[in-house]
């Protein structure tokens, strides 16, 4: 389908019939007057009463156990920028809608107009007592860190930024398997970040905890290597700036065993790959279109170990492998949050998963019947039915472990 078609196309669908993409049901009868008495007055007092005597019945008496907020400003939406909050929407019902079909998770979409940080926190502080958890989406940086951080230290109920943590947990997903393949040890190999955004300094943070050596990793943002000798760096810059004299993207590549793209189209060369190591992954994630593409990568070297964000491509880093899993996890126990050992065991169930016989009904489903785990299935399909248990049912047990689990 061409681009325009496309286009037209998603207009009808958002469009025909009921508008956009969710609609609330009920989960109870409501067809007698007796019902009536049950779901409101007089019968609903007695939930109220028993969750005014101990607020953690609220989870046995309402559907706020199983019921995410997806909550947005519109100002860093994926491949088109701050385009505020109301046209936000339609990429946040679709999150909602992806809940819904993947987890059997209830969720909201919010969209809330403004860019302060403080009216931003105060809006969703006030309003999470509706929900078991919150799902950020789609805010610029460096805004989301504080957002994200002030949310984590002030709710009682999981929350997570999915532009950084879900890149990541997918990403790392790829790298452990990308090393598993290659017999590269994750200690030893040399990744270079081209993007110095949420989802680049999150994903950097994870490789980390997997097991790469902060030292060797190199960020590049738009002004080039960020390096010790560079001024005004954020925070969250400073943290991976290397004593380096190399001031490019294409300089700093020269060797590396990894190249994660979280940045812009056509920022990676042929020649910049055929300077990297033997068996490099490539993971260009820039969305619709990425740093390099796949024909172009494949072109440059046959030994190429490739992943982008597309879905028409082997090894899509798509997020959709892991926000509903992960919430659902937490969902399960009643974490008061998702910490970094929930989101460890995320990324290693993806791994473990993706290196497990394949079922025949996803092979044929991805029209692959040979299907198995190599270069060009790094990391498990989303059509993958297992995920829900697999995944969720390990960042529960994280959970549990880590002592932040409510139940």
């Amino acid at each position: 389908m061409k681009d325009n078609e496309l286009y037209d196309a998603a207009l009808h669908y958002h469009k025909d019939g009921v508008p956009g993409k969710i609609e609330v049901t009920v989960t109870k009868p409501c067809a007698s007057p007796h019902d009536l008495a049950l779901a409101y007055s007089p019968g609903v007092a007695a939930p109220s009463l028993e969750i005014a005597k101990d607020s953690r019945a609220v989870y046995d008496y309402t559907g706020k156990g199983n019921l995410v907020a997806v909550i947005s400003n519109g100002t860093a939406v994926l491949g088109l920028g701050n385009i505020g909050a109301k046209a936000a929407k339609p990429v946040m019902e679709g999150k909602c809608m992806l809940f819904k079909q993947m987890a059997g998770i209830n969720a909201f979409d919010i969209e809330i107009d403004t860019e302060d940080v403080d009216e931003f926190v105060d809006t969703v502080k006030r309003i999470a007592p509706t929900f078991g958890g919150i799902n950020l989406e789609d805010i610029k940086a460096p805004e989301c860190f504080e957002i994200e951080r002030r949310l984590r230290e002030e709710l009682d109920i999981p929350v997570m930024h999915d532009d950084q943590h879900g890149t990541a947990i997918i990403s790392s997903a790829a790298l452990i398997n990308s090393c598993f393949l290659t017999g590269k040890r994750i200690e030893d190999v040399r990744i270079v970040v081209s993007g110095a955004g949420a989802a680049a300094i999150a994903t950097a943070r994870m490789f980390v905890q997997v097991g790469a050596r902060r030292e060797n990793i190199t960020l590049c943002d738009s002004k080039g290597v960020i390096s010790r000798s560079r001024t005004g760096l954020t925070s969250e810059k400073a943290e991976f700036a290397v004593d380096t004299d190399k001031s490019t993207l294409a300089e700093a590549i020269v060797g590396a065993d990894v190249f994660l793209g979280v940045s812009k189209p056509g920022l990676l060369t042929q020649e910049m790959i055929r300077s990297m190591s033997a068996r490099p992954l490539v993971m260009a994630l820039a969305n619709p279109l990425p740093e390099i593409t796949r024909d172009e990568a494949l072109a440059a070297r046959e030994d190429v170990i490739f992943a982008s964000g597309r879905s028409d491509w082997p090894n899509q880093v798509n997020n959709l492998l892991g926000f509903p899993y992960v919430f659902k996890g937490a969902l399960r126990v009643r974490a008061r949050e998702i910490n970094e050992k929930m989101k460890l065991a995320a990324a290693y169930a993806l791994a473990e998963l993706a290196r497990m016989p394949i079922p025949r009904g996803i092979c044929e489903v991805l029209g692959n019947c040979g299907l198995s785990f190599s270069e060009d299935y790094l990391i498990p399909s989303p059509f993958d039915p297992r995920l829900l248990e697999y995944v969720s049912g390990a960042v529960a047990d994280a959970a549990v472990k880590s002592g932040v689990a409510g139940m």
